[in-house]
């Protein structure tokens, strides 16, 4: 930029050559000195008018096409107009395209430069003179003086000023390497810094942020984002944002409303792109901000392009392509911190999950499971393990009913360990046991402050439990307020915690077990249908213990032999008589029951047999005794035995199968399953007895 002139001073008197040329020496000296352009030409102002006279100074800037004019004091506010002047046709563009001096003796008898004639006459000035400002390395603009004396500049002047044109000439030249290096050496001291940011500093917003305003400073532009894809839904939002003027029109987590914009472009084909102001007069968001230019860039890594870094200014024609290699560059830089950030936070995830499922694994331990294998071999249980081992592999849910104690969690777990997620968690929650206000917090987490008594985050199970197995106890206690959240979990996978608004995703398998009848509880509006559908999509039945009779004998010695271990003694003989005993009695509280009767006998044995108190044990008097003439006898006194049970509760019920008084509620059984024991029994309901 030209300086403007604050005094104007009277033509200089007749100096010799010799003053001249000191001038001159002077003029050299002060403005290689100077680093700006502005401070060089107000040098230049004060050391030249003593010996050359001028009213007003010109200069063509090549690098901005633009001719710049100032005028002494007086004229200042006559300034002509030179924006609307075809650059072409005027005086300083002629004498830079040329590289010749031109000298305008007198304005009124000039017939070239038709426009810049016409503004000197109109303000007052009569003659002029225009150098080019060259050197061995560059072209950089034209110089111009005007006076309003008419053939002002004579030739002994034109060649002095043709020597200072050449020290000014080489003054910008320095000004201009100067500038370039100092650049240089601030986009050089940027990329070592981020570099040492990308290696010590893991958190990846407070990174972003910083090094976007260093960037901003650098490029001396007005607004640097940083877009990456959100882990959700794969769009790509503003991450991080230094852009002071952006009056929140624009922000971080701010999504581009144009699906096909220039960045998703970049994004896609990972290919540099630098818009101009006519592309961004239909971008609404760039109009509104008053952006001019804008610089987009992929953040590519090896894993290919993680985001955009993108950056913007007021001005037209703000980046070059030196400016695109450099962006290039710090590009590589910021993708290597993105892709150690995402790399670091799934790894801290992955810790932090296995530390959580560690210790929920520990207390697991701590509670010693009720036993540690399906123990049995009866056509009853190995009907349901058939059933296991044909759903483990899938990743369908499992709904296992059955009575109270007949070991549903054991199935489930069976389902999971045979599963392609054996090696992930198994996390369990028996929902009758949690509070109906605490319920929602176990399953989903909740945020600090979400309620009273949340003073710390929590986890839920369903997200412990991602890529593993959710197993849910006594389902059918959920109250059905809750139920609607439960089943967007099964059905879109994605839940959030309590008191957050943050959607999260798990893949968690649903494994749900209860001793009720479900679809009663539909019937009767205790439970949602399309809850109950959606669990309902693989039910497995698990006996009763009454119905597996020939499974007794090896749960006792399993059970035998867990507690002695753990009491440290040594029980090796059990008699036949109290395995007879144990045989007949109608276990309500099945294997439970048993393991409880068992651990007591333990407790009561002195010796190597084992002593259980059958006398606190009351069989069915309508059982016959237990047969030792082979399984087909035995088989035929169990169906008898159950025969005679459905028949006693069936009078109970006045012959009511289903409903909640009727005889499959009584007998903890499905309605279907008593239908089709029935059946197989030979046991109708007439219409006299009902």
């Amino acid at each position: 930029m030209v300086s403007v002139v604050s005094t104007r001073l009277e033509e200089p008197t007749d100096q010799s050559v010799g003053t001249r040329y000191e001038s001159l020496i002077r003029v050299a000296d002060s403005i290689r000195a100077q680093h700006e352009p502005q401070a060089l030409f107000r040098v230049l102002v004060d050391e030249l008018r003593p010996v050359i006279p001028f009213d007003a100074i010109a200069q063509y800037d090549d690098s901005l096409n633009k001719v710049n004019w100032h005028l002494c004091e007086g004229y200042q506010r006559l300034t002509p107009a030179t924006s609307d002047i075809p650059i072409e046709e005027t005086l300083p563009w002629w004498v830079f395209e040329n590289q010749q001096p031109a000298v305008i003796a007198d304005v009124r008898r000039e017939t070239r430069f038709s426009y810049s004639v016409e503004q000197l006459r109109k303000i007052g000035l009569r003659s002029a003179c225009a150098f080019p400002l060259s050197t061995a390395h560059r072209r950089l603009g034209s110089l111009v003086l005007a006076s309003q004396r008419v053939d002002a500049y004579s030739e002994e002047d034109v060649r002095f000023l043709s020597l200072v044109a050449g020290q000014i000439a080489l003054a910008m030249d320095d000004a201009v390497n100067f500038q370039a290096s100092r650049r240089a050496q601030e986009r050089l001291e940027l990329l070592l810094d981020l570099t040492n940011r990308v290696v010590s500093t893991l958190n990846l917003r407070e990174l972003l942020r910083v090094i976007a305003a260093d960037l901003r400073r650098v490029m001396q532009c007005d607004g640097v984002g940083m877009q990456l894809p959100d882990p959700e839904d794969g769009k790509l939002r503003i991450y991080a944002l230094d852009f002071p003027g952006s009056n929140n029109v624009i922000h971080e987590g701010f999504e581009p409303p144009d699906a096909d914009s220039t960045e998703a472009q970049v994004f896609r084909t990972g290919e540099p792109t630098l818009v101009g102001a006519r592309e961004l007069a239909n971008n609404p968001i760039a109009r509104e901000l008053g952006i001019q230019s804008v610089c987009d860039l992929p953040l590519t890594s090896r894993n290919g392009v993680l985001g955009l870094l993108c950056v913007g200014s007021y001005r037209e024609n703000a980046f070059t392509q030196d400016d695109v290699t450099f962006l290039t560059q710090f590009a590589r830089q910021v993708a290597i911190a993105v892709d150690n950030a995402v790399a670091y936070g799934q790894i801290s995830d992955l810790k932090d999950q296995l530390a959580r499922q560690n210790l929920y694994l520990e207390n697991e331990i701590r509670s010693e499971l009720n036993f540690e294998e399906v123990v049995g071999k009866s056509e009853a249980l190995r009907r349901v393990l058939t059933l296991v081992e044909t759903v483990a592999p899938t990743d369908s849910t499992v709904l296992i009913y059955g009575e109270t104690g007949t070991g549903k969690e054991l199935i489930a777990r069976a389902v999971h360990n045979l599963s392609s997620r054996g090696s992930k968690a198994f996390v369990k929650l028996n929902c009758a046991a949690i509070p109906t206000g605490l319920l929602e917090s176990e399953l989903f987490g909740h945020e600090r402050g979400a309620f009273t008594g949340a003073i710390a985050q929590r986890v839920g199970r369903f997200e412990l439990a991602h890529h593993g197995t959710v197993f849910l106890d006594e389902i059918g206690e959920i109250p059905l307020e809750l139920q609607p959240k439960l089943l967007r979990v099964l059905q879109e996978r994605e839940f959030e915690r309590l008191g957050s608004t943050r959607t999260l995703r798990t893949d968690a398998r649903l494994i749900a077990a209860t001793n009720r009848d479900l679809e009663a509880m539909v019937n009767e509006q205790k439970f949602r249908p399309d809850l109950f559908y959606r669990l309902n999509v693989f039910p497995v039945r698990v006996p009763a213990l009454r119905e597996r009779p020939d499974d007794i004998p090896l749960l006792v010695r399993h059970f035998v032999q867990h507690f002695s271990r753990r009491m440290k003694k040594s029980i090796d003989t059990i008699p036949s008589e109290t395995i007879s005993t144990l045989v007949r009695y109608h276990w309500p509280g099945n294997i439970r029951e048993l393991q409880n009767v068992i651990e007591r006998a333990v407790i009561l044995s002195t010796g190597p047999v084992l002593k259980v108190a059958t006398d606190e044990l009351h069989p069915r008097t309508d059982a016959p005794p237990v047969s030792n003439h082979g399984n087909g006898n035995l088989q035929a006194v169990l169906d008898d035995a159950e025969r005679q049970g459905i028949l006693a509760t069936l009078e109970k019920t006045n012959w009511k199968v289903a409903g909640p008084n009727g005889a499959a509620a009584l007998l903890g059984m499905h309605r279907s399953t008593l239908q089709s024991r029935m059946q197989k029994l030979g046991i109708r309901v007439s219409r006299s007895r009902s």
